[in-house]
């Protein structure tokens, strides 16, 4: 069961895979040249890497909007190449130095808000302290890395950049011990998150050396996939003769379709894989190559804005065991487990914003292959998130052979002499909670504000004018947060700046050997004693940790509206009895594995 989930696979199978080699109904124009886009059905390339050189890795990076053919926004980071979305490769100790250049349009008007000679910036420092967020400013923030939030680095506060600014410049290391994995940059502008993400403003960043963590993936190629939403191509489409008649749609205040409960239906959002669209009604499916049976490293982002990714690989309608190697860049085998450690699931749950890393078999010649998205349960007040097809698995003894592959015999990664957070006692428990409340208690059409509030504080949305910190923690401590849900809608908790554990799901302890820096909180259905809830335990042992920066809801519009809290982590005094002060990321010791966000099922490596 994954989030509620109670539809048969054969007949979600059955479904996808009608759909799946359906041809579309709608043909598209050509897109524009900028922030082109393929065709539905088109088969899916890798993003073009740019890999560090003797530990340097610069950068030059465009971020641009456009109209799309349909009228909407479409948004792109493009290197100086005019490569879109790089890959961005480097190794633990490496320095990145990234210009990023503003060249957004305020589209509606068709005018530039580039201001003139004059108005430019005399000094890139003002644009660490300007604050200003407008649909045409822009930064960066380096998702799940713990570097400091401070300017040039990953403060997403302050900094805002222009259009006609310089190219601002973000430089920093990889912190050494940073776990190797899947992380990823987006724009973090209060208030316009939402649109720039939607439209395509993404891409991955890959901290290199998984293998060196889990032999298990050794010599294996990678692909890297990134998952988008976006706006519906057909909104107005009567839905494929595939699917089961639905009832009359219902709509939220945002004009996205609500929550069905059926698995069925118009989705909110369309959904794209390495920006192949796959549209609805028919989900025309892109077209993932690979020889036959071959073992491959998938990394797959979910850089949606608002979708939640139930992920499942079908042959002939069956589901297929993944081998999850990383969730959200950690390394499942960190804390002392087998060294080739792997653990296989026939789908994962993949909220916004998070990652997940795994062991895929290719499909023998002349076998129908899916990957696909199941449905996933956002409650009464969530988005409509339906089974549909992401791509066809082709295998073809001519497949082209991936650009990337892992070292066949790596040097494994030293161990860390930090403690296991699990075993670390936090020095507070703090309560908070996620809730919602219309404008106008009178009109269920009115806007919704959102919030997530520390118990005993008033609710109220987040002003990023304020500057005040909701919480203040200490370095060099571990706390533990227990976060309720008072609303009807999923939601997904993401804090920056550090990863962390999950202790407890609705109320069930779980046992996990990784961190991770997104989880989902459940939905209040209204009729339980006690609101839904999760406890997770949070390291501010790395001196990383240190500074000002924002813990939210990683569903974008709800981020944008409200949903998002401010902690500041002060500098230790000292070093804590049985800590390291070092920059060193915590080692988690033997424990179990659960399905993604959900409660642990025992498995051998504990002890069943």
């Amino acid at each position: 069961m994954f989030l509620g989930l109670k539809r048969s696979a054969l007949v979600l199978s059955l479904v996808l895979c009608v759909a799946a080699w359906c041809q579309p109904a709608y043909a598209q124009p050509s897109p524009p040249t900028a922030c082109a886009r393929p065709e539905p059905g088109s088969i899916v390339q890798e993003p073009p890497d740019l890999r560090s050189h003797n530990g340097v890795l610069k950068v030059d990076l465009t971020v641009h909007d456009t109209l799309a053919p349909d009228g909407s926004t479409r948004y792109c980071y493009t290197d100086a190449d005019g490569h879109e979305s790089p890959n961005l490769r480097l190794r633990p100790g490496d320095l990145l130095i990234l210009n990023l250049k503003n060249d957004l349009t305020d589209l509606k008007s068709g005018r530039s808000d580039a201001r003139p000679a004059h108005h430019i910036h005399a000094s890139a420092e003002n644009n660490c302290t300007a604050g200003m967020m407008t649909s045409t400013s822009t930064n960066l923030h380096f998702h799940g890395l713990t570097i400091p939030a401070v300017c040039h680095q990953d403060d997403v506060l302050q900094t805002s950049i222009q259009p006609g600014d310089p190219p601002f410049q973000y430089k920093f290391r990889i912190p050494e011990n940073e776990p190797p994995g899947l992380y990823w940059y987006h724009p973090h502008i209060h208030g316009f998150t939402k649109v720039q993400v939607l439209g395509g403003a993404s891409g991955a960043i890959i901290v290199e050396g998984i293998e060196r963590a889990d032999k298990a993936v050794a010599g294996l190629p990678e692909r890297v996939f990134v998952i988008r939403d976006q706006d519906l191509i057909n909104p107005n489409a009567p839905p494929s003769k595939s699917e089961p008649v639905m009832p009359k749609l219902l709509y939220d205040t945002d004009g996205d379709v609500a929550n069905t409960g059926t698995g069925f239906g118009k989705p909110a959002k369309d959904l794209s894989i390495n920006f192949v669209p796959v549209p609805y009604p028919n989900y025309s499916p892109a077209v993932i190559q690979m020889k036959p049976g071959e073992r491959q490293l998938w990394r797959v982002l979910n850089a949606s804005a608002i979708t939640y990714l139930n992920l499942a690989v079908l042959f002939d309608r069956k589901p297929q065991q993944l081998g999850l190697v990383a969730l959200d860049g950690v390394p499942l085998n960190e804390n002392g487990m087998p060294a080739d450690f792997v653990d296989w699931q026939t789908h994962l749950g993949v909220p916004p914003g998070s990652r997940v890393e795994f062991i895929v078999q290719g499909p023998p010649a002349g076998v129908q292959a899916l990957f696909v998205t199941r449905t996933v349960d956002t409650g009464p007040g969530g988005e409509n998130d339906p089974n549909r097809a992401l791509a066809t698995i082709a295998a073809s003894d001519d497949a082209p052979e991936p650009r990337s592959a892992l070292a066949a015999s790596p040097t494994p990664l030293p161990p860390s002499s930090l403690p296991w957070l699990g075993s670390v006692t936090p020095v507070v428990t703090r309560h908070l909670y996620f809730s919602e409340k219309l404008l106008d208690p009178n009109n269920p059409n009115s806007a919704t504000e959102f919030y997530i509030t520390v118990e005993g504080q008033k609710p109220q949305p987040f002003d990023p004018k304020s500057g005040v910190p909701n919480i203040v923690a200490k370095q060099g401590t571990v706390e533990d947060w227990i976060i309720e849900n008072r609303s009807n809608e999923l939601h997904a908790f993401h804090i920056h700046q550090l990863h962390f554990m999950l202790l407890d799901y609705m109320g069930v302890p779980v046992n996990e050997p990784f961190l991770r820096d997104t989880v989902n909180v459940p939905y209040y259905n209204g009729k339980t004693l006690a609101y839904p809830s999760v406890r997770i335990r949070l390291d501010f042992r790395d001196p990383n940790t240190v500074g000002t920066y924002p813990y939210h809801c990683h569903l974008l519009e709800h981020e944008d509206n409200g949903m998002m809290g401010l902690i500041r982590v002060d500098l230790a005094e000292a070093p804590q009895s049985g800590q390291n002060s070092s920059s060193s990321r915590p080692r988690p010791k033997n424990t179990s594995v659960p399905l993604c966000g959900l409660p642990a099922r025992r498995t051998a490596a504990a002890g069943d």
